[in-house]
């Protein structure tokens, strides 16, 4: 990971506002920085871990972004103000670049791991566009980060749960994910006869973050964010041939006539096909689609 003198100014400023109060537990940078994804115009995405037992008052945090903002109208949320998983934090405005403070509950996290750990997740569709919230981003972001400020080991401790994709994991979302896309395929090919545009092109939308689910487990890779899942996906291992081609031209040319929108119903109905192919006949189609 790469950090420009000015943005690593900008960090341990935030640090030396940051450590002293009371309930923050660690500290991490996360976002493109901690994918390696970064350019010069990325923000400072900065996770602050509490405790749900001690969590620290809010009031300081809006403190800490005044002082690093120079804005006394500065303003964070509470906490969970920006929703169930996304929690909530500050967007704050630097002469440099723009921080994003997001809180995180270590509680949370650990909750999400252990029931990644069994195969279960949520998805919070009103969270974040384009399709929501996955719990496994939490998993994602744990992996990546990079720990700024971790007294007690929590964020090491975290990393070390999940370090290997868990095998239930894997199982359960690629069957849920392609059952899904294969359910809404059926849903595609009425909406498509009747000429609707809108339902058509929502279901294939649809049906295209379900597969895209499927892919990153197949690969055994944690979902982080719609942002750049499909550049992400053109590394898999797993994937089917010209991937990010054939969906960009489905979706991006889905059409307004009932032929046309049938005809990229049972383009994308192939894509599907070649997915599921890549299971090795662990899934077995459900319906005759």
């Amino acid at each position: 990971m790469q950090i420009s003198v000015e943005k690593q100014a900008v960090i341990d400023q935030i640090l030396a506002l940051l450590i002293p109060i009371r309930g923050v537990q660690a500290v991490v940078l996360g976002g493109s920085h901690a994918r390696g994804a970064a350019h010069a115009g990325s923000d400072l995405d900065i996770g602050i871990y509490y405790s749900e037992n001690d969590p620290f008052a809010i009031e300081d945090i809006r403190a800490a972004a005044v002082a690093l903002s120079g804005d006394p109208a500065q303003q964070v949320t509470g906490f969970y103000g920006w929703g169930a998983w996304v929690n909530g934090g500050g967007w704050i405005h630097t002469p440099v670049c723009k921080v994003d403070f997001l809180y995180r509950s270590l509680e949370h996290v650990q909750r999400a791991i252990r029931a990644a750990e069994q195969g279960h997740t949520e998805h919070d569709f009103d969270q974040q566009p384009a399709y929501g919230f996955y719990s496994v981003i939490y998993l994602a972001e744990t992996r990546i980060c990079h720990c700024l400020y971790d007294p007690c080991g929590h964020i090491v401790r975290l990393k070390a749960q999940v370090e290997t994709y868990p095998a239930a994991l894997k199982q359960k979302t690629v069957a849920s994910t392609l059952w899904m896309a294969e359910f809404s395929l059926m849903h595609a090919d009425g909406y498509a006869a009747a000429g609707d545009v809108y339902a058509t092109v929502g279901a294939l939308t649809r049906i295209a973050s379900f597969m895209t689910q499927a892919l990153f487990a197949l690969n055994e890779t944690y979902f982080m964010s719609d942002k750049a899942a499909v550049s992400d996906m053109v590394a898999f291992r797993l994937i089917p041939p010209d991937y990010r081609a054939r969906l960009a031209n489905l979706l991006g040319q889905a059409g307004h006539t009932t032929v046309e929108l049938h005809s990229s119903v049972e383009g994308l109905r192939g894509l599907w096909s070649d997915v599921v192919a890549l299971t090795g006949g662990s899934y077995q189609p459900a319906f005759r689609v």
